[in-house]
C-alpha cells in the first residue's frame, strides 16, 4: 500500500471517526472503500452523472405501444399518478415497497 496524507475539516474528521467506530472498520479502510466507490462511479463526474448514464442505457428498451410519448410524456405521467392515487389501498400497501411512482415504471 502507498501511504497518502490528506487534510480533512474538523467536521469530516469527527464524522469519519464516528463512522469507523460504528462500523468496526478503520478510518483508513473507510477512506479506501470510498475512493473505490468514487472511482467506480466515474471519477470527477458530476453528482448524479452515474444515474443519468443508467437512465440513458435503458432508453428505448421499453415499448408502450403509444406513438406520441415524446410529446405527451407529462400528460401520461399525470394520468399514471392520478390512477395510482384513485386506486384503493390497504395501509401496508400504501407504505410498502412498490407503492410509489417507481412502481409505475415498465
Amino acid at each position: 500500500m502507498i501511504r497518502t496524507q490528506i487534510q480533512l475539516t474538523e467536521e469530516q474528521s469527527e464524522r469519519l471517526r464516528e463512522a469507523a467506530r460504528r462500523s468496526g472498520l478503520s478510518a483508513a479502510e473507510l477512506i479506501r472503500r470510498s475512493v473505490d466507490r468514487f472511482l467506480e462511479q466515474g471519477a470527477g463526474a458530476p453528482v448524479g452523472a452515474a444515474t443519468r448514464l443508467s437512465a440513458l442505457e435503458v432508453s428505448g428498451r421499453f415499448h408502450s405501444g403509444l406513438s406520441d410519448v415524446a410529446s405527451r410524456h407529462d400528460d401520461y405521467l399525470d394520468e399514471a399518478y392520478l390512477d395510482e392515487a384513485r386506486r384503493p389501498r390497504t395501509e401496508s400497501a400504501r407504505t410498502g415497497p412498490g407503492s410509489g411512482p417507481e412502481a409505475l415504471a415498465p
